[in-house]
C-alpha cells in the first residue's frame, strides 16, 4: 500500500507554516461548496416546498435524496483512478466540473415552482449526485495533504466548513424565502454556491498519469480496502461508534414538539445555534485531540454523548423533567456531535491508504452513514411502540456498548500495529500503512 506519510514531492515545503494554511484554506473552501447545496436541499427545500404548495407524501420522498451520499462508495475507485477533466489535475478535474454544475442546477430550480416536486427532485437527485462524487474527490485530496500534525485542524476545519453551510444552505436559505421569494433565494444561494469554489484553485494537485506513473503496481479498489491489515476492525468500528444516534437523532425534534417546546426554539436549535455550537466544538476537538490523543479523545467523546442520551431518558421518565432539561440536552448533544465528527474524520484519515484514499474514507463514512441511516428509521417505530422513556433508555445503553466495543478495536489496532512495526504506532490507533 501506500507510505504513510506525504512525500514532500507531494507537498513542496510541507512543514511550512504557510502551506499549511494555505491547505486548511483549501479544505475550507471545498467542504463550504459542498455544504451549501446539500443543506439547501435536506434542510431548507422541504418547508419551502411545503408553504409552496407541495404535499407531505411527495416531500417525504426526498429523504431518498440521501441514496447517492450512501452509495457513493461504489463510484469511489473510479474518481481515485481518473479525472474528469484531467489537464485540472487529478483530484481538482472532478471538484471543479462538478460544482460548476452543481451551482447550475441549483439556479435551474429557481425556475421550478416548489409545488412542481416530480421536476423539482429530478433536478435534486442530478445536484446530490454531483455532489456526492465531488466529496470523494475532496475527501481524497484532504487525506492525501494531510499530515499526522495538521489531520486533527484539518478535520476541524471540515466539520467547521459542515457547519457554516448549515447556516448559508439552511439557515440563511429559510430567512430569505420569507423576505425575496423562491426565485431570488434560490438565484441567491447558487451564486454563494459558487464563491468557495476559489479554492480549488489554489490546490497543489497532479494529473492523473503522474500519479499513476509511480503506482503502475498497485490496484485500486474497494476489495483492496479489505486486504489491509484491521480493515474488519476499522469498519466495524465505523458501524459501532455512533451506532445508538440515529435513534435519538431520528426522533428529537418530534419529542421536543410533544413536550411542548416552541417550534420556533427547535428551529433556533437545529439552525443557526447548532451551526455555531459546531464551529466552536470543531475548534475545541482539534485541541483535545492534540493534547490528549486521538483514542483518549474518541471515549470521552463518547461517554459524554451517553450522559446526553441518559438527560433525555431520566427526562421522559419525569426524574429529571423539564423543558429547560431537554433543550439543554439536545444543545450540548449538537455541541459533542460536531466534535466526533472532527476524530471520527481523523480515525477515517489515518485507516486511509495512500494509493487510494477516495475510496477508503468514503467507505468509511458511507458505513457510518447507512447504521445512522438504520437507527433515525427505527427511532419511529421504537417510540410508538415502546415510548420515548424506552427509546432514549436503550439509546443509551447501545452508546455505552458502542464505546466499550470501539475501545476494545482501538486497542486491538494499536496492538498489532506495534506488533507488525515492532514500535508504538505514531497516530493513536491508526492501522498498519505499507
Amino acid at each position: 500500500m501506500g507510505s504513510s506519510k506525504v512525500t514532500t514531492h507531494e507537498i513542496p515545503g510541507a512543514g511550512t507554516a504557510s502551506l499549511r494554511n494555505r491547505i486548511y484554506a483549501v479544505l475550507a473552501g471545498l467542504y463550504l461548496a459542498q455544504g451549501i447545496p446539500t443543506y439547501l436541499l435536506l434542510v431548507a427545500l422541504p418547508p419551502m416546498m411545503r408553504e409552496g404548495g407541495a404535499s407531505r407524501t411527495s416531500i417525504g420522498l426526498f429523504s431518498l435524496l440521501m441514496l447517492p451520499l450512501v452509495l457513493k462508495f461504489a463510484v469511489a475507485p473510479f474518481v481515485d483512478r481518473f479525472a474528469l477533466v484531467p489537464f485540472l489535475g487529478h483530484r481538482r478535474g472532478w471538484i471543479i466540473p462538478t460544482q460548476l454544475m452543481v451551482s447550475a442546477g441549483i439556479a435551474a430550480m429557481a425556475f421550478v415552482e416548489p409545488h412542481q416536486t416530480g421536476t423539482l427532485f429530478a433536478v435534486a437527485f442530478f445536484i446530490t449526485l454531483l455532489s456526492s462524487v465531488q466529496d470523494i474527490a475532496t475527501d481524497g485530496y484532504a487525506v492525501r495533504r494531510l499530515t499526522v500534525e495538521t489531520r486533527p485542524l484539518g478535520n476541524a476545519v471540515q466539520a467547521g466548513a459542515v457547519a457554516l453551510g448549515v447556516i448559508i444552505g439552511g439557515t440563511s436559505a429559510l430567512v430569505l424565502y420569507g423576505k425575496i421569494g423562491w426565485t431570488s433565494t434560490i438565484l441567491v444561494i447558487a451564486t454563494l454556491s459558487l464563491l468557495p469554489l476559489v479554492a480549488a484553485f489554489w490546490m497543489e494537485d497532479a494529473p492523473p498519469a503522474m500519479r499513476q506513473a509511480g503506482q503502475s503496481k498497485q490496484r485500486i479498489g474497494l476489495l483492496e480496502f479489505f486486504r489491509r491489515p484491521n480493515a474488519w476492525m476499522i469498519l466495524a468500528f465505523a458501524l459501532s461508534y455512533r451506532a445508538s444516534e440515529g435513534l435519538v437523532r431520528g426522533m428529537e425534534g418530534t419529542y421536543l414538539v410533544d413536550i411542548k417546546v416552541p417550534t420556533e426554539w427547535i428551529g433556533y436549535m437545529t439552525g443557526a445555534a447548532a451551526a455555531t455550537a459546531g464551529l466552536l466544538g470543531a475548534a475545541i476537538a482539534a485541541l483535545i485531540i492534540r493534547k490528549a490523543g486521538l483514542s483518549a479523545t474518541l471515549i470521552l467523546l463518547g461517554g459524554l454523548r451517553s450522559l446526553c442520551f441518559l438527560a433525555f431518558a431520566l427526562n421522559a421518565f419525569g426524574v429529571w423533567p423539564g423543558i429547560a432539561v431537554a433543550l439543554s440536552a439536545s444543545a450540548f448533544q449538537t455541541f459533542i456531535r460536531y466534535m466526533e465528527l472532527v476524530a471520527i474524520y481523523s480515525f477515517f484519515m489515518a485507516s486511509s491508504s495512500d494509493s487510494q484514499p477516495g475510496t477508503d474514507f468514503t467507505l468509511l463514512s458511507c458505513a457510518e452513514l447507512v447504521i445512522y441511516l438504520i437507527g433515525a428509521s427505527a427511532a419511529g417505530f421504537v417510540a410508538d411502540r415502546l415510548g420515548f422513556e424506552a427509546l432514549f433508555t436503550i439509546s443509551t445503553f447501545i452508546s455505552i456498548l458502542g464505546i466499550g466495543i470501539s475501545v476494545w478495536i482501538l486497542g486491538k489496532i494499536k496492538s498489532d500495529t506495534a506488533t507488525a512495526t515492532g514500535v508504538a504506532p505514531a497516530v493513536p490507533c491508526a492501522p498498519v500503512r505499507r
